[in-house]
């Protein structure tokens, strides 16, 4: 995203066309009290309208929404990527 100025998109396994974005909440732990993850919208095919999303639980935990935010922004892609094919598997899967 720093690089593009965009959110970065992949086609999953499923073959859908996703875009992600870090999210970040509170968590209610107060050593930890951030969190960030990671939640991808999946586009239709042809028209560019939304289908549906995925998102993981909380990837990093910290002090501020700052840290959480950068932590899991130095996610290499090829592991956000990894992240979105074991949700998509695990959607079908169950």
């Amino acid at each position: 995203m720093a690089v593009h100025k965009r959110p970065a998109a992949f086609e999953g396994v499923d073959g859908f066309s996703y875009s992600v974005d870090i999210l970040t909440d509170t968590t209610g732990e107060a050593a930890t009290p951030w969190g960030a993850y990671l939640f991808f919208v999946r586009w239709g095919h042809g028209e560019p309208e939304v289908q549906g999303h995925l998102e993981t639980h909380f990837i990093v935990r910290g002090a501020s929404e700052a840290v959480v935010r950068h932590q899991l922004g130095a996610m290499l892609l090829a592991n956000v990527k990894a992240t979105l094919d074991g949700l998509i598997r695990t959607r079908t899967a169950g």
